[in-house]
């Protein structure tokens, strides 16, 4: 096991050119501050250095939001985003510190929506990124490791990802939760319709013990109009 100093200590840190990219990004963002002592713990449950991209993000971030918050790439941990990466996945990917995990959680999004780095628990490419979509209830092969991942979330034209589920002033509603929340609708995501649907805020623990642990289906909304 590598201490702190050996994670850190590297010829070419990563965050030197994620802060390039950073400089001429497509989508608006913001990079949540850090604690150290809690950065530091979680590269250290990790065992990533900082000279990979994913190493770098958890260390020098508490977490970046994209576009208004709808998008949320997992750091370290704070204040607005009140969980870190590995703190996130515990028993959830993995049981125990040590434990390789079948799929890292790295980001989700505002409607219920995550994205896993895959290590052998889902179907497809291995170190590649995987989307579960609340609409079709499924994982699909992205197929960007995680630095492309990174790109594509900070240039890509998220509305086309995302199409017809954006909603009128929907930036004011996102914009106004923490990153441990989502959205659940009523009709859910999965069921089309031409009627507006009802949202409903909830703890983004809630959401994926629902989603992946339970038979849980939530209970009430209210109309985002």
């Amino acid at each position: 096991m590598q201490d702190l100093e050996q994670l850190i200590n590297v010829p070419k840190p990563a965050w030197d050119i994620l802060e390039t990219w950073f400089a001429q990004t497509r989508n608006s963002f913001e990079i949540l501050e850090k604690d150290d002592e809690r950065a530091a713990q979680e590269l250290l449950t990790l065992q990533l250095n900082i000279g990979t991209p994913l190493g770098a993000v958890i260390f020098e971030t508490g977490g970046i939001l994209v576009k208004n918050g709808w998008l949320r790439l997992l750091g370290s941990g704070s204040k607005k985003m009140d969980r870190g990466l590995t703190e996130w996945n515990y028993g959830k990917t993995f049981a125990e510190s040590g434990e390789k995990p079948s799929y890292l959680l790295v980001a989700d999004d505002v409607i219920g929506g995550y994205f896993a780095l895959n290590s052998g628990g889902l179907a497809g490419g291995l170190g590649k990124i995987h989307y579960y979509s609340p609409v079709t209830e499924q994982w699909k092969d992205l197929n960007l490791g995680y630095s492309e991942f990174l790109g594509w979330a900070l240039n890509a034209d998220l509305d086309s990802f995302y199409q017809g589920l954006f909603w009128d002033n929907w930036q004011q509603q996102v914009s106004g939760l923490s990153g441990n929340q989502v959205l659940i609708f009523t009709p859910e995501l999965s069921f089309k319709t031409d009627n507006q649907r009802h949202s409903q805020v909830v703890p983004i623990e809630r959401h994926y013990q629902a989603t992946f642990k339970t038979d849980d289906k939530f209970g009430g909304a209210y109309s985002v109009s």
